[in-house]
């Protein structure tokens, strides 16, 4: 019933990297408007993202990596710094915004300087964990 969610949440990080990634070349040739769409696009594709992981992982529980010791090195490394990243990047996402919102460019611009890359690799390493677990080595991802 919830099998669909991982690449559903994989999707949509996906969406958000291609939307943020967008939007800063709408706003680099001054097209406002579009960039404001894109990033807000971004947002919501974020949230659905965030939504779906909260849905999968309240039923399915957590999935453990017994990959080979190199790789599972390198997984957690990747999802330790996706985590991470994760959680600075919520209050930074909405500074941004409110900031944006409020038209305090300035401030914005300030931010967003520092909240666009991390969003952007907390969007493509979410990706990349995907892959690692449902598509590239599934054999050693295991549900607790």
């Amino acid at each position: 019933m919830i099998e669909w969610l991982p690449s559903f949440n994989a999707l949509m990080n996906l969406t958000s990297f291609i939307l943020l990634l967008t939007g800063r070349v709408y706003i680099g040739r001054g097209m406002v408007a579009h960039h404001r769409t894109s990033m807000i696009s971004a947002l919501l594709a974020s949230v659905l993202f965030l939504v779906g992981y909260l849905t999968y992982h309240a039923f399915a529980g957590t999935t453990r990596f017994a990959a080979p010791p190199a790789l599972r090195a390198f997984y957690l490394t990747i999802l330790f710094a996706h985590t991470v990243l994760a959680v600075v990047i919520v209050p930074l996402v909405l500074m941004t915004l409110w900031r944006a919102l409020h038209a305090q460019f300035e401030r914005h611009r300030a931010i967003a300087r520092w909240t666009l890359p991390l969003w952007m690799t907390v969007s493509a390493t979410g990706v990349l964990i995907y892959f690692l677990l449902y598509v590239l080595f599934p054999q050693y991802a295991h549900r607790n």
